[in-house]
């Protein structure tokens, strides 16, 4: 196989549009030197609502608000709170199945919907509570429970489903429709195990991966491919990963060397522990970038594993000069990665290094669009014999 050869068909058309996404550090995860608290960066509405509104302003097309039991803000009241000061932006909301009652979240996320007129994506998370332990089986089995029971209220007049964890007869879905239609918001999903690829294959839209060599970005694709085919659909795929472009190499690692110079080991090893998922079988992934880096965090061309020293979750960072940074987007997307979700630290300067210096080099697209989700705009890609979006 050629090394820019695609991977998986590609679901969306248009290769070379990608959707470029940036992160609001929702959860108390913004540094000017990792894992050294600064009081001018800390979560708050007015911090974190000013990165949105600035990667807005730069042409990010998607900005996911991730979800944390621990430090943080609310994920859906910050998401409501930003439809007004915002106008073309997507808002990708991460939403933990479990933590809200399915029929209240439907209606939760419609009326954010509607707020933001299909501007909202959703990115479904399947965790534990916080004092609950259940097999990961059980866990997805309730996430695709959820999953089903929001895409009825989302299509049908009433919601009838009979489940292990849920069961409802004849319950009507006014208000429930949202403001996009062909099957309401599009539903962003990332997990390893058998039973997360089941659930994606199944009921989500775009597959999302965090940063790994090449080789095993592949593997991930083709087995998430592999389970999509089981139910006659395909899926699109994209990457979460940090990055630090500047305009030369040396600049980008010095500045890499720079953002972990005052991390103490034991602060990012208490950083990471307080992710209730950092047992999941995706982080043990992200520890094994580090264990297999070289000398200086490396653990391919480009890829530099520092930031795992002090995050749980997406652990590594594209480092390089600009052309560097676009070489490698180009490789992924040749491999059929479609979107690409970023971030950076501080997280409002990177956002506007990065819109300034490599966002106006990529053709780009909101996803939303592409699948004909918010009414008056067409689909550019047929569905697939028995395929649902």
């Amino acid at each position: 196989m050629s090394k820019f050869q695609t991977v998986v068909p590609i679901q969306s058309a248009d290769l070379d549009r990608v959707e470029v996404a940036w992160f609001a550090p929702l959860c108390s995860d913004d540094y000017r030197y990792l894992g050294v608290p600064d009081g001018q960066l800390r979560s708050n509405w007015k911090n974190t609502s000013e990165v949105l509104i600035t990667a807005e302003k730069l042409g990010f097309g998607n900005i996911l608000c991730p979800s944390s039991y621990q430090v943080g803000q609310d994920t859906l009241t910050f998401a409501s709170g930003v439809a007004p000061l915002t106008s073309r932006i997507n808002v990708l909301t991460a939403v933990r199945c479990g933590e809200m009652h399915p029929i209240m979240l439907a209606r939760t996320v419609s009326t954010m919907d509607h707020m933001m007129k299909g501007r909202l994506t959703i990115n479904i998370i399947s965790s534990d509570m916080p004092g609950e332990k259940i097999s990961s089986k059980d866990r997805y089995e309730r996430s695709k429970e959820i999953v089903e029971i929001l895409k009825q209220a989302w299509s049908k007049e009433e919601i009838n489903y009979e489940g292990r964890f849920y069961q409802f007869q004849n319950l009507t879905t006014d208000p429930a429709r949202p403001y996009q239609q062909n099957g309401g918001p599009l539903l962003y999903f990332g997990g390893y195990s058998s039973p997360a690829l089941q659930l994606c294959g199944q009921h989500c839209d775009v597959y999302l991966m965090w940063p790994e060599p090449e080789d095993s970005l592949k593997e991930r694709m083709q087995a998430a491919h592999a389970q999509a085919q089981t139910f006659r659909r395909n899926l699109d795929y994209g990457l979460r990963v940090h990055v630090i472009a500047r305009d030369t190499e040396v600049e980008a690692r010095e500045y890499a060397h720079s953002l972990v110079s005052k991390l103490e080991d034991e602060i990012g090893q208490a950083i990471k522990a307080r992710a209730l998922d950092s047992t999941s079988l995706g982080v043990s992934y992200q520890a094994k970038n580090v264990v297999n880096s070289d000398a200086f965090g490396f653990v391919e061309p480009n890829l530099w594993t520092g930031v795992g020293r002090a995050r749980s979750g997406c652990g590594a960072a594209l480092v390089g000069s600009v052309d560097q940074i676009l070489t490698k987007l180009e490789r992924y997307m040749k491999m059929g990665i479609r979107a690409f979700i970023f971030s950076g630290y501080p997280h409002k300067d990177e956002c506007e290094n990065f819109g300034s210096k490599v966002l106006p080099q990529l053709q780009t697209c909101q996803l939303s669009k592409v699948y004909g989700r918010v009414p008056g705009s067409l689909p550019q890609t047929p569905l697939g014999v028995g395929e649902r979006r």
